[in-house]
């Protein structure tokens, strides 16, 4: 059989949560499985790396997704002639986006639908595609795939999807992430922190995820802990974080944040295992992958007890309420304080992210493709 893959997010030096998704699994359902041709549809020029078996045959397609309008020529035109070009069998999108005017079977992954409860955070062109196609996308599609039961209960209720048409398969973590050896930590917060303790958070710099209201629970931590300690942003900007800014510049303890940007996943690694807990907030999440980054690195975790979250890291986690800025703070000052406390969620953290590996993921996602097969 062959079956042709939106590929479009395999951008070297900057895979995010689905492309990360998209890496993983393709890497190992193409490798286990010869038997099938795999046609890797790009929007610009391949990247070795990505072509992980000689059963994969890379396809450039114009133009690059860069604007809704281009999303729109990418597949409503290029993917259609494409298809029919080499013949594929079937359609398999990790990002969700598939083409209304291709006569094929697709499987789609829709991780959320965010836009649909909170379009503010999105730019309006954006906004206006996702709300205007996605419902038709999940429609559409043969099998749906999503990361969560919460996702799958959403994408359900909001789009009247029938139940049966939407199966579960969560997402992994990268391997390289393990516990840290305690010179591993030293040299660490040596490198990024002046040796301080710090709270990591891990993410995209989006309006969802509440970065605003964690730096201000941050400033009154330091206001009321008498000692030295840092906050640890690891993310890539998106757009509209002007907010961002705003808050930053009116801290009291600006200094002690430090923003590093993306960071290659061995350094996430260090920078994930040497803090004293991942501080992660969101107010919307279809799965959170630092999550279970975080439980690989046995650090513990304060999260929001919204969405989906609370499934994912399930007793493994202190939680807060991600708009009560003074909520977060407390539990801030709880987790730093309690070592006993620190330790029964590092250790639950053990028994709960056994649920989640790259290897599972892959194999529920071929199970959905050979039920399209």
């Amino acid at each position: 059989m062959r079956i042709a893959v939106n590929t479009r997010l395999l951008l070297p030096g900057k895979l995010d949560g689905i492309g990360w998704f998209t890496y993983e699994t393709l890497k190992r359902i193409t490798r286990s499985h010869p038997e099938h041709e795999f046609i890797f549809f790009f929007d610009r020029p391949w990247n070795q790396e990505f072509i992980f078996s000689d059963n994969i045959r890379p396809v450039s397609l114009s133009p690059p997704t860069r604007h809704p309008l281009l999303w729109y020529a990418w597949f409503e035109y290029s993917i259609p002639a494409a298809l029919k070009k080499h013949s594929a069998d079937m359609f398999f999108s990790p990002d969700g986006y598939l083409s209304l005017r291709a006569d094929i079977p697709s499987l789609a992954v829709i991780h959320d639908i965010n836009f649909h409860h909170r379009p503010e955070d999105l730019p309006y062109s954006s906004r206006i595609y996702y709300r205007r196609f996605f419902p038709l996308f999940a429609r559409k599609a043969d099998l749906i795939v999503t990361v969560s039961e919460y996702s799958k209960q959403d994408i359900c209720n909001s789009y009247s999807i029938p139940q049966d048409k939407v199966n579960i398969v969560y997402n992994g973590a990268n391997p390289v992430f393990k516990p840290l050896t305690q010179e591993e930590i030293m040299k660490t917060r040596r490198e990024f922190t002046e040796s301080k303790p710090y709270f990591v958070f891990v993410g995209a710099l989006h309006p969802r995820k509440n970065i605003p209201r964690l730096l201000l629970a941050f400033d009154q931590f330091r206001q009321k802990l008498n000692e030295d300690f840092k906050m640890v942003i690891v993310g890539e900007k998106i757009f509209m974080t002007g907010e961002i800014k705003k808050t930053l510049f009116g801290m009291k303890f600006k200094e002690e944040v430090i923003f590093t940007g993306r960071l290659h996943p061995a350094t996430l690694r260090l920078v994930m295992g040497s803090a004293v807990a991942l501080t992660f907030l969101p107010l919307f999440e279809g799965f959170g992958i630092p999550l279970v980054e975080a439980m690989y690195c046995n650090i513990p975790i304060l999260a929001s007890n919204v969405t989906s979250v609370p499934e994912i890291a399930g007793d493994a986690a202190l939680y807060a309420d991600p708009f009560q800025i003074n909520t977060i703070t407390e539990q801030m000052l709880t987790i730093v304080k309690n070592d006993n406390l620190r330790n029964t969620l590092i250790e639950r953290g053990k028994i709960q992210r056994q649920k989640y590996s790259w290897d599972k993921t892959a194999d529920g996602l071929w199970q959905n493709v050979e039920r399209i097969l």
